[in-house]
């Protein structure tokens, strides 16, 4: 009796499965024991104690590196209410660090008998062959044998008819049976990296599979049966043999990405390389997933229109043409795109923070590409490619190109390529209309919708971080985004000074619904690094939970359920948002939190202008986010003098801006990157943008600091539009009740004065982003109230009523001034507006009139 207090310590806290020291009952379902030491030895204990209480268990996980593995097996045929059964190994490593194979080669015949076992994962282990009593668990419906020896699977393994998912990545599989067709409701299929040479016809009979991964194996072909596979959304072939394969591929109606990246294809059908969510990069055809290219060799007609810098129009006809912008830009005009000759105008500017609207953590790649008359349609799609500098940042995100469609911005489908000499970055995307471009960088995106039985979305950049949607979880399908930010152990500790801080990634889930879901919603997050659930101090843990916007971090700790395993925690919520785990000393979490969030995605950045002490005319120009001019200072401080920072700068990430001088210092005009005296930088606030100059003068400089004028983003080269162009206005309103304009809101701001606060309130702005507004322009009240009043306009330029709100709160902030003009500026557009409609002859009233006059 002495021994069960050892083995209720052996089942970790969160598991359901407790052992007292009186009365020696098992409680719960749920049995953990991989993450322990002896758990098997745990296991027979408690199994020979309380036979009848084990003999209940649904959840079993045993560690498959212990050497009473064998033993513990032979009992399992008794727990007749298992569902779910992990018997992993790779818990323990060798000398090198890699993980050690669990020592299963095989099952007892009798583990047949578990009919109830829906969930089996036999990962790590080494299997050579899979032991004919799988296919007698016929309730089956996930099967896990991911890193074993598999070189087969049994020639029945088709009798597993409720499987949904299997996985047997990383085995050695050479062929697989023609009864795996008979796996009707098979969802999820992973073969990747394995030995097959050829896949049966009978893989074409999987009609509800959604995702086959078929990478990192020797196929040479694939069979046209896969086109039957008409629920199938992602096929993966990449790094195979592949010479060719069927166009009917892609005709598949749900396929959203077709990975045929490293095979030896050498000719491509035009269906699927017309298609835009195809990946054939690594190919010995060169870069075939270029239309442009493949049109080249196929129609020598077609005409190709290189411009000049000086140009801004070309003109499509019903012909077709390639075009080449000199700034690096291209486009594709299929023939019959356009039923006559069209001008096309175009014009690239720097983004202006006021109606370019990043997304959190976005990176800005390129310039923004205007392209008129807006909203032109084609009949055939007209395909772009944009140039971007792509900074080391991009590990972990993807690229994509962003466009405006007047009211708001979006993503479209990308690929990605490098191409020309020098090879460039280029961002490739079919462009629905003509409008507003520009190529970003974002987090990854993990979608996947929901229906009422419920799924499971992993992340493909952390797969240890998953969530989980049980049946019944919602009444309507929901489509569910995932985005991960890795956060490093050294940036947080460079952040917050704390060694003892850590973190895990930071998670964001959104939906397409704002109704809460009907069942909790599983979360798995990585403890943060250093921390194991053997180590695990719960009072130095915190889950935070974030707004959308990322204005606060609450700690809700005490207000879920937090169960730990050896390296994870998990937690249930019913709806989403941002969620994060700490792992910290600190009392006021919520507030550092939200310090480290600024940090990640700071855009401030100061210009700091230092010169060598052994030679003067030797100039480091360096761009760094605020919080590290000091320490860069004091690492340079011994071969430079100066300082000189300037001002410092608002910018986003990824803007080019220039850094200029004094009057009567010359830069080398020959540099590349200098334009009219200046030096070009584009901001990361990863990196050090530092850059080296030597500079001349009409005086003797020697032994004076050199001193940089302030930096000045691009954005303010276009104070002024240029032939024609502008970017989208921001109009409170319509045209027909009135509107107020930019200039408008100019001169409302320029009345406000030290009202500002109350009149946010009064429109409806949070009291925190007021208090925001105030503290980040605490010195200067003409930013604290433009930031104000535009903020509010750009959050609501969509409502029709917007203006009426506007006077009303001016109203109710004691402006009736204000609220005076607002109404007079409001009443003179819609003066305007009724004369130009007379003139046009659009008014019906002063139709009629004319009309009786006339009679009369």
């Amino acid at each position: 009796m002495a021994e069960l207090p050892e083995v209720g310590e052996a089942l970790g806290e969160g598991s359901l499965v407790t052992a007292a020291l009186e009365g020696c009952r098992l409680a719960g379902n749920r049995l953990n024991l991989d993450v322990y030491p002896n758990g098997c030895h745990q296991f027979l204990k408690l199994f020979e104690k309380q036979r009848e209480e084990v003999a209940q268990v649904e959840f079993l996980r045993l560690n498959c590196n212990e050497a009473l593995i064998d033993s513990t097996l032979g009992s399992l045929p008794v727990l007749k209410c298992l569902k779910s059964l992990v018997l992993k190994g790779g818990h323990a490593k060798d000398e090198y660090g890699a993980c050690q194979q669990g020592s299963l080669t095989t099952l007892p015949q009798d583990f047949g008998s578990l009919l109830c076992l829906t969930h089996l994962d036999l990962s790590f282990n080494s299997f050579s062959r899979l032991p004919s009593c799988i296919t007698d668990l016929l309730s089956l419906r996930v099967l896990l044998v991911c890193h074993n020896s598999l070189v087969g699977l049994p020639e029945d393994f088709g009798r597993l008819s409720k499987l949904t998912f299997f996985s047997a990545m990383k085995n050695q599989l050479r062929d697989l049976p023609r009864s795996i067709g008979e796996l009707a409701e098979l969802q999820r299929l992973d073969l990747s990296e394995n030995a097959l040479q050829s896949l049966p016809n009978e893989i074409g009979s999987l009609y509800n599979c959604m995702e086959l991964d078929l990478s990192g194996n020797q196929l040479v072909g694939v069979p046209d049966s896969l086109a039957n596979l008409r629920s199938l959304q992602q096929l993966r072939l990449h790094s195979n043999l592949l010479v060719t394969v069927p166009a009917s591929l892609a005709s598949l109606p749900n396929l959203s990405r077709l990975d045929l990246q490293n095979n030896r294809l050498r000719s491509i059908p035009p269906e699927i390389q017309s298609s835009p969510f195809v990946h054939l990069r690594g190919n010995p055809l060169g870069e075939p997933e270029i239309p442009l290219q493949s049109d080249e060799s196929s129609s020598g007609e077609l005409g190709r229109v290189f411009l000049v810098p000086s140009d801004d129009s070309f003109t499509v006809t019903p012909d077709g043409c390639k075009v080449i912008l000199a700034c690096g830009i291209q486009f594709y005009f299929p023939p019959g795109a356009a039923t006559s000759s069209v001008t096309i105008h175009f014009q690239t500017l720097s983004p202006d923070p006021r109606w370019v609207k990043l997304r959190h953590h976005d990176i800005l790649l390129s310039e923004v590409l205007e392209l008129r008359p807006h909203g032109v349609e084609f009949q055939q799609e007209v395909q772009i490619w944009m140039p971007y500098t792509s900074p080391q940042t991009l590990r972990e995100r993807e690229v994509v190109v962003r466009t405006f469609n007047g009211q708001s911005w979006s993503d479209l489908q990308t690929k990605v390529e490098r191409r020309g000499k020098p090879k460039k970055h280029v961002a490739c995307c079919s462009i629905p209309h003509f409008s507003w471009f520009l190529v970003i960088s974002r987090l990854v995106e993990n979608k996947c919708r929901v229906p009422s039985e419920g799924t499971l979305l992993f992340s493909t950049v952390d797969p240890s971080i998953k969530v989980t949607f049980p049946p019944g979880v919602t009444e309507e399908t929901r489509s569910i985004t995932l985005q991960v930010l890795p956060v490093s152990a050294e940036e947080l500790a460079e952040i917050m000074d704390d060694p003892e801080s850590r973190a895990s990634p930071l998670l964001c889930l959104s939906q397409n619904s704002t109704v809460d879901f009907l069942r909790p919603v599983k979360i798995q997050l990585p403890l943060p690094p250093g921390v194991t659930g053997l180590t695990l101090d719960r009072s130095r843990l915190h889950l935070l939970h974030g707004n959308l916007q990322a204005q606060t971090w609450d700690d809700i700790t005490n207000q879920v359920v937090l169960e730990f395993t050896h390296l994870y925690a998990r937690f249930e919520v019913t709806h989403f948002s941002w969620y994060w785990l700490w792992y910290t000393t600190k009392t006021y979490i919520g507030g550092i939190a939200r310090k480290v969030y600024e940090r990640l995605r700071l855009y401030q950045v100061n210009f700091i202008a230092l010169q060598r002490k052994k030679d003067p005319e030797q100039v480091l120009l360096q761009c760094v986010p605020k919080h590290k001019v000091d320490p860069v200072l004091g690492k340079l401080h011994d071969r430079y003098q100066g300082p000189e920072p300037s001002d410092i700068v608002e910018l986003f990430e990824g803007e080019q801006f220039f850094a200029a001088f004094e009057r009567g210092i010359n830069i080398d005009a020959d540099r590349p990157d200098c334009v009219d005296g200046r030096i070009s930088f584009i901001f990361y606030s990863h990196l050090k943008n530092m850059k080296e100059i030597y500079v001349t003068a009409e005086v003797d400089r020697k032994g004076q600091a050199v001193k940089g004028q302030k930096l000045k983003s691009r954005s303010g080269e276009h104070s002024e539009p240029k032939n024609g162009f502008s970017f989208p206005p921001l109009n409170l309103g319509n045209a027909e009740t009135g509107y107020l304009t930019q200039t408008n809101l100019l001169g409302i701001a320029g009345r406000i004065g030290a009202d500002w606060q109350t009149i946010g309130l009064n429109l409806g702005l949070p009291y925190q982003q007021i208090e925001r507004i105030g503290y980040n322009h605490r010195e200067d009240l003409d930013s604290q109230i433009l930031n104000m009043l535009f903020s509010w306009a750009q959050q609501n330029s969509d409502d029709q009523n917007c203006v009426e709100k506007l006077i009303t709160a001016m109203k109710e902030s004691g402006r009736q001034d204000i609220a005076d003009e607002i109404e007079t500026v409001i009443e003179l557009g819609r003066q305007k507006y009724r004369a130009s409609i007379r003139r046009v002859g659009l008014d019906q009233e002063s139709s009629a009139e004319d009309s009786a006059i006339a009679m009369v």
